[in-house]
């Protein structure tokens, strides 16, 4: 499997509303984009002095899965939005085992 990590730091100036439009868009591509496995986003919470601004940890099956999601139209869309409002972005593509599967439920708890 391959981790997708993106970091962003925002331009001043960046309003909330370029952002919830950002947050509107990436979530929205789970749905549209079927190659993506796991899928999540937020703002810093920390604000540190060497925190980024935004994050965005995706999982894919492998290369060709992530290259798909990468160039697809509904993606493209929104990473025109995060270019516009971000004065960086860093991003780290790694390989590590699949997911677990989640445990059995149990019958006396549902």
């Amino acid at each position: 499997m391959i981790v997708h990590v993106v970091m962003m730091k925002f331009k001043d100036g960046t309003t909330d509303n370029q952002i919830a439009e950002i947050e509107q868009g990436l979530d929205a591509l789970p749905d549209r984009i079927h190659e993506i496995q796991s899928y999540e986003f937020g703002r810093d919470m920390a604000r540190s002095e060497r925190s980024y601004d935004f994050a965005l940890v995706s999982v894919f099956a492998n290369l060709d899965t992530l290259k798909h999601y990468q160039e697809h139209p509904e993606h493209l869309k929104v990473v025109t939005k995060i270019r516009a409002a971000c004065a960086d972005i860093r991003a780290v593509d790694y390989e590590t085992d699949p997911l677990p599967a989640p445990p059995p439920k149990d019958p006396l708890f549902e």
